[in-house]
């Protein structure tokens, strides 16, 4: 990892204690209680132990627990993540120690210098899907090229709200000179701007892993001389005013502690209030805040404000331009959660001027 930053990587456990072994001859259901009591199992044998035993916890979970509400589903993968993160599985020299297991490049690249250690299986698959994304890329309707999103970054899987900005960019007559995506991610919008002739971008994200994976995708092409990037909360060290700002923030509001892997789809109390007081310094006269979000949280019911109306109402430092609002694509088929409030949700394009 030759970066000026540590990128996010799922913590190596060490190899140093005697555990409960899960292979094909073990109790599942005894195996689980042992989780439930907070008691960690090794994998052994085939990779495809550790695959049964996960739908093992699963099918436990759903007996157990209500899973149709919103709210019950959230309350379900929390329950979900706690005990398959107690399903642990060797690592031997950037391998998976068991048979028939998937070779996995991540595990060289985030862990050069230690080779024998544990992960969590759900993390390992996570690692796997990743590799296979990272390595193949992934297409986006609004971009000409694939994205190839590093381990570990936030990339989009479903398109409505870069569609509608992908639209408002072809009819945007303002200057093209520069613009600031705050919380770059995987680079989508900031790719769009360069599309339609912005000049520079200035991108920063608080995740070193999306800036690792933009340096290192746009390497010494044209592209890294018009997107600088920043590791950085906000706007970070781009204090210049610009005639564009664009953020696509989380649309849900934190409702407990936060980790790594919930810090792009739950937003914190203070992060609206430091955005609007911050673009308000950072964005030209006659510029605009392009702020990309959604009614999920109000057809949900898990928040009664919505923190841009709010801003807009009280803030006092912009007034609303316009809001373009896209109904969402309806819930594939094939999903096993209950996503009825789907029928309901819009993406929203908002943007703001200056009061």
């Amino acid at each position: 990892m030759s970066t000026e930053f540590k990128v996010k990587r799922p913590s190596p456990i060490p190899v140093d204690q005697e555990l409960e072994i899960f292979n094909r001859y073990a109790d599942a259901k005894e195996t689980i209680k042992g989780l439930e009591a907070g008691i960690p199992v090794l994998v052994n044998g085939f990779y495809s132990n550790g695959m049964t035993l996960i739908r093992e916890v699963q099918t436990h979970l759903r007996k157990t627990m209500l899973n149709k509400t919103f709210q019950e589903q959230r309350a379900y993968r929390a329950a979900y993540r706690k005990l398959s993160n107690l399903i642990l599985i060797e690592v031997d020299h950037h391998k998976l120690k068991v048979k028939k297991a998937p070779s996995i490049g991540w595990l060289a690249k985030l862990y050069p210098e230690n080779k024998h250690f544990l992960l969590p299986f759900p993390q390992v698959q996570g690692m796997n899907s990743s590799w296979q994304w990272y390595q193949n890329g992934l297409m986006i309707p609004v971009l000409r090229n694939k994205i190839h999103p590093y381990y570990g970054t936030y990339f989009p899987t479903r398109f409505d709200h870069l569609i509608l900005f992908d639209n408002w960019l072809k009819r945007y007559q303002g200057a093209k000179k520069s613009a600031i995506d705050v919380g770059v991610g995987s680079g989508v919008l900031s790719f769009q701007l360069v599309k339609h002739g912005f000049q520079k971008v200035f991108a920063t994200d608080t995740n070193p892993n999306a800036i690792v994976g933009l340096k290192e995708y746009m390497g010494e092409t044209k592209l890294s001389r018009k997107i600088d990037l920043a590791c950085a909360s906000l706007f970070g060290p781009f204090e210049k005013q610009t005639e564009l700002i664009v953020f696509n923030p989380p649309w849900l509001p934190q409702s407990g502690e936060l980790d790594s892997n919930d810090e792009a789809i739950y937003y914190t109390e203070t992060l609206f209030p430091d955005f609007f007081e911050a673009a308000k310094k950072r964005l030209l006269p006659d510029g605009k805040l392009v702020i990309i979000f959604s009614n999920l949280s109000q057809i949900t019911e898990v928040s009664k404000t919505h923190p841009i109306q709010e801003e807009i109402e009280k803030g006092g430092r912009f007034h609303l331009e316009k809001c373009l609002t896209r109904a969402v694509k309806a819930a594939s088929e094939k999903t096993k959660r209950d996503q009825n409030w789907r029928s309901s949700e819009e993406v929203e394009l908002w943007i703001l001027e200056h009061q």
